[in-house]
């Protein structure tokens, strides 16, 4: 089994959009079963809140459907996870200051598996929930790419 976090500010835009898109994405190429798939937040300030109301309308006019509830990451987390996959370099920082030093290896930004590596423009600040998710995609569909060739 392969234990993978998504790792955004506050856990309702971008990891849970990573999260539901990466299932769906590892569900069309047959291999659920060999993934465990999770999402979290550096800061605790949305904690127990829904995906956020646009971000899930996004989500669901590219068909992908699923939901999940903000929480924050904890040390429990990156000791379980074999990837630790963050939004931005913000999100790397908050995440390796948690990290142990054997940990670090395995926190990366998603879209550093792309072509064109660069954060995930937040969608919180800047209203563009296609442009986030066309990164998350895109950055999911690389690193099912790379997990897969291994």
């Amino acid at each position: 089994m392969i234990h993978v976090l998504f790792v955004c500010l506050g856990n309702i835009c971008r990891s849970p959009m990573a999260e539901l898109i990466f299932k769906k994405l590892v569900q069309e190429r047959g291999v659920r079963d060999r993934f465990s798939i999770d999402s979290c937040a550096t800061s605790g300030y949305e904690v127990g809140n829904p995906v956020y109301p646009p971000a899930l309308r996004t989500l669901r006019a590219h068909g992908v459907e699923g939901n999940h509830t903000a929480r924050r990451i904890t040390p429990r987390d990156l000791a379980q996870n074999d990837y630790v996959l963050v939004m931005d370099e913000e999100n790397l920082r908050a995440v390796n200051r948690l990290a142990q030093a054997n940990e670090r290896g395995k926190i990366r930004k998603l879209c550093s598996f792309t072509d064109r590596p660069r954060d995930v423009a937040d969608p919180w600040y800047t209203g563009d929930f296609e442009r986030a998710y066309a990164d998350i995609r895109e950055g999911c569909a690389a690193f099912l790419d790379f997990v897969l060739q291994d």
